[in-house]
């Protein structure tokens, strides 16, 4: 079984389809090994796990991540109310993470690996939005993760992050890129 590692903020935390912390930033939530692990570097992305790939920027033609789990405020309140409820009955069992599929495509082909989703419940539909533009700024050689370390490194934000704090965030990202 694989799983994710407890949130504590100060390790990193969740801003749309990414992990950031200091260490580096993750598409979708780190995995314990043999779990695999995409990892966005400056250089490339870097596929950890039973079957390790590398790639530069430069080599990506596109990146997608589908199945993402998207949902409305209500719906991820809705579904958060009933997890709370079923844990103060004591019948609430902690399942796996919702997994995401990310399919790397090169002039060689395309490649396609399941990572965590990061989300506790889900994803709102405009934090998917901005998360899949910054990934295209990565493809297209706009931006690099770099400003995102960056930013874990300048502000260290104590606590989990609201939907909109995490949409802000990942504006700010966007208009630095």
């Amino acid at each position: 079984m694989d799983e994710t590692p407890p949130v504590r903020p100060e390790a990193g935390m969740v801003v749309g389809l990414f992990w950031v912390a200091a260490d580096g930033v993750h598409l979708g939530a780190p995995a314990t090994t043999p779990a695999p692990t995409l990892v966005l570097q400056p250089s490339g992305p870097r596929l950890t796990g039973p079957d390790p790939r590398t790639w530069t920027w430069s080599e990506i033609a596109d990146l997608q991540v589908t199945e993402v789990p998207v949902r409305s405020a209500l719906n991820r309140w809705a579904s958060r109310a009933a997890s709370v409820a079923a844990a103060a009955m004591d019948v609430w069992v902690p399942g796996d993470p919702e997994r995401m599929t990310v399919s790397v495509t090169t002039p060689d082909g395309c490649f396609w690996t399941s990572v965590h989703s990061g989300a506790a419940v889900a994803y709102s539909p405009r934090e998917v939005d901005l998360s899949r533009q910054l990934i295209d700024r990565f493809v297209r050689g706009g931006a690099t993760p770099a400003l995102m370390t960056q930013w874990w490194e300048k502000s260290r934000p104590t606590g989990i992050l609201r939907s909109r704090e995490r949409e802000e965030v990942l504006e700010l990202w966007l208009a630095q890129a």
